[in-house]
């Protein structure tokens, strides 16, 4: 993977990989932003709905590269169309969450309310521009950075990782920072570097059942990934028996920061809760945590999350 640090590296990453005829896939946030690319999309949806990527991928064609600035849906869609055509990717994450790593994805079917996972993808290059942050509103920054960092300590469930231990650290130093000052740009610079190394992690670690149930709650009721992450880390980590590298008293104010306290808070029906962990129990991070995570287990966790 290639990485540079400052937009400026776009137009020698493109020459590098040989794209000349850039798709810029996006949302309308930064459509107009001044980049080196013959055309943009910018019909990204909400949780990468498949009706965004369908149109992305018919925009796609006649072109030699893709190029997607934005957060995770704008990520997940541009990864669904590198591998649907087999074009090369250039991210440019503006969030924290750390979906530029992985060959995976997550697209939503609306008319069942799932998150389908894919891969396939092409990611060729990552740039990072911290300036992009800066505009990136509390929520947003507090959610984002709490999937990285929920990236960071589910890894250490499945072995060793020094990234998750250098990403935690940068992370617990500098999101209380941003949260005092959100235009430091110093403090957004170092965040970012958390959530590359929360990145990185993600690409060589696993995710467990925190994850599973973020997915799952994110799909059936449109929620954001970040905040739910928030909710859903601290059960999955006493669950675990997990306690590092950031005890869960430090990740409930974390949570706090952003305004994350309960799943009713976001409009999630109590009666609704054992079909999310059906739906939770079904999904890869679920499966892959290293305690056996029953349906009857997360209807429990997402309780205490409720």
């Amino acid at each position: 993977m290639i990485v540079r640090w400052g937009l400026g590296e776009l137009v020698a990453v493109l020459e590098e990989l040989s794209v000349t005829n850039a798709l810029l896939v996006t949302t309308p946030r930064w459509a107009s932003h001044d980049l080196p690319v013959a055309d943009r999309f910018d019909g990204v949806q909400p949780h990468s709905a498949l009706e965004g990527v369908h149109a992305a991928v018919a925009a796609a064609e006649g072109h030699d590269g893709l190029v997607v600035m934005g957060g995770g849906s704008a990520i997940d869609t541009a990864k669904a169309v590198s591998a649907a055509t087999g074009l090369p990717l250039v991210a440019i994450p503006t969030t924290y969450g750390g979906a530029e790593w992985t060959r995976h994805f997550g697209t939503r079917d609306r008319a069942s309310g799932v998150k389908i996972g894919g891969s396939g993808n092409d990611t060729r290059a990552i740039v990072y521009e911290p300036e992009l942050t800066l505009g990136l509103p509390w929520a947003e920054s507090c959610g984002t950075a709490m999937n990285a960092l929920a990236h960071c300590i589910e890894g250490l469930l499945f072995g060793e990782c020094e990234d998750c231990w250098i990403g935690a650290r940068l992370i617990d130093e500098w999101l209380p920072r941003v949260n005092a000052n959100p235009h430091d740009l110093r403090a957004r610079r170092n965040l970012l570097r958390g959530a590359e190394h929360a990145g990185r992690a993600l690409a060589t670690m696993g995710m467990g059942v925190g994850h599973a149930m973020a997915q799952a709650l994110g799909g059936r009721y449109l929620l954001p990934h970040g905040a739910m992450s928030a909710i859903c880390l601290p059960p999955a980590m006493r669950f675990n028996g997990v306690d590092a590298p950031l005890a869960v008293e430090r990740v409930q104010e974390f949570a706090a920061l952003g305004g994350f306290h309960r799943l009713r808070d976001f409009g999630v029906p109590r009666a609704e809760l054992e079909l999310v962990s059906v739906a939770a129990a079904e999904r890869g991070p679920a499966k892959a945590n290293p305690r056996q995570a029953t349906p009857e287990a997360i209807a429990t966790l997402l309780l205490d999350a409720w």
